[in-house]
């Protein structure tokens, strides 16, 4: 079956967070992670045959969700999880906070690689712990990790974990598997264990390939806890529903508890019923589809850029390998306007009316990129585009020295 991700779909006045949550609705948000798209036919008739009983009480998760996600895995990824290694949770930030809280105590130290997601900063702090923030360096082009610097440090007696994200937001790299291995071995050597946040994981472009952290041997998945879910893949987030998947019975004790404590045990019919349907192969051959559009939406952004490049901006686009996240170097038109990256959104929202994510939202690793989220109609993209391309071309026609700074006033 064909899927048409060309069709625009009004999300305004819905209580979208995406497209409500600024009044000025000549605004093209393309910022939040979520996408545009109506979820996939198989994924709606089991929300609408739920919805058509009436009673949306308090739910057991069967074992028919169970065996969805550990089939989706070993089937696609070729990592067999084992059903009592499942914890469920009402999403992948709750599960962080939990994991984090059964993991440390205050004043202990959570690694980072930065740019990272913004949550992870605030999962870290809510839980009384530090933030050590080690910068991604940025070679051939994408983001590499410095495993020198890493290891320094992990070797921090402070530092207790270290939040992976796989594949990588707002960056979009698909970390290699030698790459996650010298992670595990540096983590191991250090006893610091690996928290991998993998809700990205079915968005993988051509010449990326997502390789779930503990699938690569025991000692990695000992080392380690992951947190997944259908919820980003499949546009499925307001069902609130991702699991926790750790194999040491003792520490998945402490993070049942963690989930506990927090309040945050318990999870709704439809997120159940919406994940059984999308691990599924027609869920899979809408997923196979998705990923074509949004790499063609890649590829128009990338020659958005070289069109730009010709007129004198100079914007400089991240591969995608993984997550449907444009990451996008600024930095050269920023130093001649003199604005931050907070600055150069700010006036696109309010100017051109495109709003996309400040890269200071991932830390200060980030200034100088914006992040657009890819996930929408090729229309919407297009004019979006047309709207930036404008207003940053607007002093080009006179003199570019002297105007150039104009543009922000």
């Amino acid at each position: 079956m064909d899927y048409n991700f060309d069709e625009t779909v009004s999300r305004l006045g819905t209580n979208c967070f995406k497209w409500d949550e600024n009044p000025d609705t000549e605004v093209l948000p393309l910022w939040v992670a979520d996408m545009d798209f109506p979820a996939a036919p198989c994924i709606r008739r089991a929300v609408e045959k739920r919805a058509a009983h009436g009673v949306f009480g308090y739910s057991l998760v069967p074992e028919a969700y169970y065996n969805a996600v550990i089939q989706w895995f070993r089937q696609r990824h070729g990592w067999t999880i084992q059903r009592d290694w499942m914890l469920y949770t009402t999403g992948v930030v709750p599960a962080l906070s939990a994991i984090i809280k059964a993991l440390t105590m205050p004043g202990d130290k959570v690694l980072l690689t930065t740019p990272g997601y913004n949550c992870f900063f605030s999962s870290v702090r809510n839980n009384g712990c530090e933030v050590a923030e080690l910068p991604l360096r940025v070679q051939n082009g994408k983001y590499a990790i410095s495993f020198d610097e890493f290891e320094d440090f992990c070797a921090d007696p402070k530092v207790v974990a270290y939040l992976l994200c796989n594949p990588q937001n707002p960056g979009g790299r698909t970390w290699t598997p030698d790459e996650l291995n010298r992670i595990g071995e540096i983590c191991r050597r250090h006893d610091v264990t690996v928290i991998a946040d993998e809700i990205h994981n079915e968005i993988v472009m051509p010449g990326g390939h997502y390789t779930p952290f503990a699938s690569l041997s025991e000692e990695n998945q000992r080392c380690s806890v992951q947190c997944v879910s259908a919820s980003k893949s499949f546009n499925i987030a307001g069902l609130h529903i991702a699991n926790i998947i750790c194999a040491d019975p003792a520490l998945r004790r402490r993070i049942d508890r963690a989930i506990n404590i927090n309040e945050t045990c318990d999870v709704g019919p439809f997120g159940i019923d919406a994940t059984i349907a999308a691990y599924s192969d027609e869920g899979a051959d809408w997923l196979r589809q998705l990923n074509q559009y949004i790499f063609q939406n890649f590829r128009f952004l990338a020659d958005f850029c070289d069109t730009l490049r010709a007129d004198g901006i100079d914007l400089r686009l991240m591969p995608l390998e993984g997550t449907y996240l444009g990451w996008l170097d600024c930095s050269d038109l920023l130093r001649k306007t003199g604005k931050t990256s907070d600055e150069f959104v700010d006036l696109l929202t309010r100017q051109a009316k495109v709003r996309f994510s400040p890269g200071t939202l991932y830390g200060p690793a980030g200034e100088g990129y914006v992040r657009i989220n890819l996930a929408c109609t090729r229309a919407t993209l297009a004019e979006a585009l047309r709207r930036v391309r404008q207003y940053v071309l607007a002093p080009l026609s006179a003199d570019i020295s002297t105007l150039i700074p104009k543009i922000w006033i």
